[in-house]
């Protein structure tokens, strides 16, 4: 009888047992970081915990904040509604039906201005998810920091402002491809100068692998476009020492446990490489520092308890993993965003990890594990082959646009689809260990009436506002696009003169055209 085969999500066989020690004498903190970038780790600093939040209107979501640092979180994390993420006002005709839904609705800074309300800029971190209008957001959010009197040299902070992950797998983007990239750079010299505590860029796996790729191919995509950032930040004359600090990762933690604990290994060792060959000799240039999210697509809407179990494995694999923030889902989010006893749950499970089970007081405390660095190396050779294959086709740019990135993650999307519909992948209590009865959790609704709201708001602005301002600052915006000079000032002029996201986002629409 054939023995049986055990492989990990990426078809890396597992042996039965290892017995050879695959090891180096490498310390932490030291290149290339294969062990952690700090040299205690979390004896020195734990990770930052930041539970992701946003829904339905700005002053609901500005409760949630409220609630979420009364129980310990460290950082707040942002979701924004798909109009805010492509551009258009709730009034628009093409935000009917998803105003304040899979995230909070922001027009203009006066909704940023009710998002933070009553908290400081320069005693937080926040997280935007943000792509295709990061440079609005951003601009917004900076206007505000200024309000507050917060000296924006010290705010800090991440915007996702990933578009080539957009273009791959998620499907938020407005621009082209060379106009998107322009804004991104622009955003890397812009910040290196006024607010140089934020980070300009979290490179996102995340959306990868919830497209259905594979850790190999979640780890390979996200340093291919991380090396088309560079490169383009390079071109236009920036010093990689520099802006390569302020560029973050933003990976997916998925159930193998072991997998991923070697994914992320493999991926500091990896760009510490990378970043090397391209010219950076600042070893804080050549750290891959990251943000997890657990995996949304591991949730199911049949048992939805067994998710916090299944949160508890991931998050710990991201801790062991050498995690620098996480984000843990609420155990109700495949079946809407997370109701409060979700989100306080998913907060204690990283606080009993923290302060409870010892995994946090050496640093990288499965190196040497003969199956763990077997794994690393694995994962690197596999990943380096795709990323040797797509700088032939002259990087990551060329290989979305090729459809080469799309067709190989939809190709691993399907074959785990088939595996779970013919068991040989088991998810308990969807395909094994099912039962009749679920338990029905409550769900958080979000009320229809939100655009009517958000759309009174906006009408009440235009009629507020100096609109001879705005229309200047647009017409600048507008001459600025038509050049090669940095669009930040123009955007943070508009934004402060509260002209809305929809006109500055078809401002560049009406110069760069659509995608």
């Amino acid at each position: 009888m054939e023995e049986k085969k055990f492989n990990t999500s990426s078809g890396i066989e597992i042996k039965p047992v290892y017995t050879e020690a695959v090891a180096t004498n490498e310390l932490p903190g030291t290149f290339p970081f294969t062990r952690g970038i700090q040299k205690d780790m979390y004896r020195g600093r734990l990770w930052t915990m930041r539970q992701y939040a946003g829904f339905s209107t700005a002053e609901e979501s500005n409760q949630r904040y409220h609630y979420l640092l009364k129980q310990g979180t460290m950082g707040l994390s942002v979701a924004f509604d798909l109009p805010t993420q492509i551009g258009y006002d709730s009034d628009h005709e093409m935000s009917d039906g998803e105003v304040g839904k899979v995230g909070v609705a922001i027009d203009s800074l006066k909704d940023m201005e009710t998002l933070f309300e009553g908290i400081e800029l320069e005693k937080i971190t926040t997280s935007m998810t943000i792509n295709a209008t990061a440079s609005v957001l951003l601009a917004m959010y900076i206007a505000l920091a200024k309000k507050q009197g917060a000296d924006i040299s010290k705010i800090s902070g991440t915007i996702q402002n990933d578009i080539l992950k957009e273009y791959a797998a998620r499907g938020t983007y407005i621009y082209p491809p060379k106009a998107s990239m322009r804004l991104i750079t622009d955003i890397f010299e812009y910040c290196s100068k006024e607010v140089p505590k934020w980070n300009t860029i979290s490179i996102s796996g995340y959306h990868i692998r919830e497209a259905g790729s594979t850790a190999v191919q979640e780890l390979a995509f996200t340093l291919a476009n991380g090396k088309a950032y560079l490169n383009a930040a390079l071109e236009k004359g920036l010093d990689i020492n520099i802006f390569a600090k302020r560029l973050s990762f933003f990976f997916n933690c998925h159930n193998n446990f072991f997998e991923e604990i070697a994914k992320f290994r493999a991926a500091r060792r990896m760009w510490a490489k990378i970043t090397k060959e391209l010219g950076a000799t600042d070893e804080k240039a050549q750290m891959l520092r990251f943000h997890t999210q657990t995996g949304g697509s591991t949730l199911t809407a049949q048992q939805p308890m067994n998710n916090i179990v299944r949160v508890t494995n991931q998050a710990m694999a991201a801790v062991l993993g050498g995690t620098q923030s996480l984000h843990t889902n609420g155990f109700d989010e495949a079946l809407s965003l997370p109701t409060e006893a979700a989100a306080k749950i998913a907060l204690r499970t990283q606080q009993v990890i923290a302060f409870e089970s010892g995994v946090t007081e050496t640093a990288d405390p499965l190196a040497g594990s003969y199956f763990v660095e077997a794994l690393t190396n694995e994962i690197e050779v596999a990943a380096q082959l795709y990323i040797d294959k797509i700088d032939i086709m002259g990087g990551a740019v060329s290989a979305i646009e090729n459809g080469y990135m799309q067709n190989e993650i939809a190709a691993s999307a399907y074959a785990y689809q088939v595996a779970v519909e013919e068991g040989s992948q088991v998810i308990v209590g969807v395909n094994k260990f099912t039962q009749e009865k679920e338990g029905i959790t409550d769900t958080l609704q979000i009320d229809e009436s939100i655009r009517t709201i958000q759309s009174d708001k906006i009408k009440c602005l235009k009629t507020e506002r100096d609109n001879e301002a705005v229309n200047a600052a647009l017409l600048r915006l507008t001459e600025a696009a038509k050049t090669n000079e940095n669009l930040m000032p123009y955007i943070l002029t508009a934004v402060e003169a509260y002209a809305t996201l929809g006109e500055i986002a078809d401002v560049l629409r009406n110069v760069f055209g659509e995608y």
